[in-house]
């Protein structure tokens, strides 16, 4: 049995950290059998993040790394059939989310100061004391500075809602009509941009690029639809 560690659903979704929820969604899309274990230690994952899984023994970090692994025992029921184009597509549009509009929303929930009240409670609420007194104001300050690091976090606030914007309009134009983000069939392109989308829309953490993606009712249809279909 595939155990997934990963944080404590928060926000009334799955899980508040859209990499974690990505990786669940994944094991559904594929069929996995997989075990949640919601422990949110970070110090004892292998990379000091989460999600990571333990397959029987063997442990794998990072979801790019946890897939390519799972395909490779399991197979590849989801992206087997995909061509040249459509692999180049989702993996853009992948690192597009991940690694760009991921960041923006870090923003609006770590360093914005609205934001950040609704995520200290989500995240760190149940912490007992002492820990929640002083657990909760380093992980802000350590996560800002990856943002930093990252190069997001140099801009100012205005300038990250609108490259976040940017972001969304590019997910939803090319969405489009489609019923996934490759077309008729759902892939693991779908696993992330469901997650990430999920995370945006119906956490509730108030923003000018929650707002932009609100405006695009193809967005919220398209999650509609990955819930209904792998979390009924």
């Amino acid at each position: 049995m595939i155990k997934l560690f990963q944080f404590a659903p928060a926000f009334g979704l799955p899980n508040a950290s859209p990499f974690c929820m990505k990786m669940e969604t994944y094991l559904r899309m594929a069929g996995l059998p997989f075990e949640l274990v919601n422990s949110g230690d970070v110090m004892k994952a292998p990379k000091h993040k989460l999600p990571y899984i333990d397959d029987g023994g063997n442990v794998v970090a990072d979801t790019t790394f946890i897939i390519e692994y799972l395909k490779g025992r399991y197979g590849d029921p989801l992206d087997a059939a995909l061509s040249p184009l459509e692999r180049a597509l989702a993996t853009a549009f992948q690192r597009l989310i991940e690694e760009n509009l991921y960041w923006a929303v870090v923003q609006t929930r770590w360093a914005d100061d609205a934001g950040w009240a609704r995520t200290r409670v989500a995240f760190f609420g149940a912490m007992p004391a002492p820990l929640r007194w002083f657990v909760p104001a380093l992980a802000r300050r350590g996560v800002l500075g990856e943002m930093r690091g990252h190069g997001m976090g140099r801009h100012t606030a205005q300038e990250i809602y609108a490259i976040g914007c940017r972001d969304v309009t590019a997910i939803a134009d090319f969405l489009a009509d489609k019923p996934f983000m490759l077309g008729e069939q759902p892939t693991s392109l779908d696993a992330t941009a469901h997650a990430f989308l999920a995370n945006l829309l119906w956490a509730p953490v108030d923003s000018p690029i929650r707002r932009h993606a609100l405006a695009r009712p193809t967005l919220e249809a398209y999650c509609q639809r990955m819930r209904a279909r792998y979390y009924a």
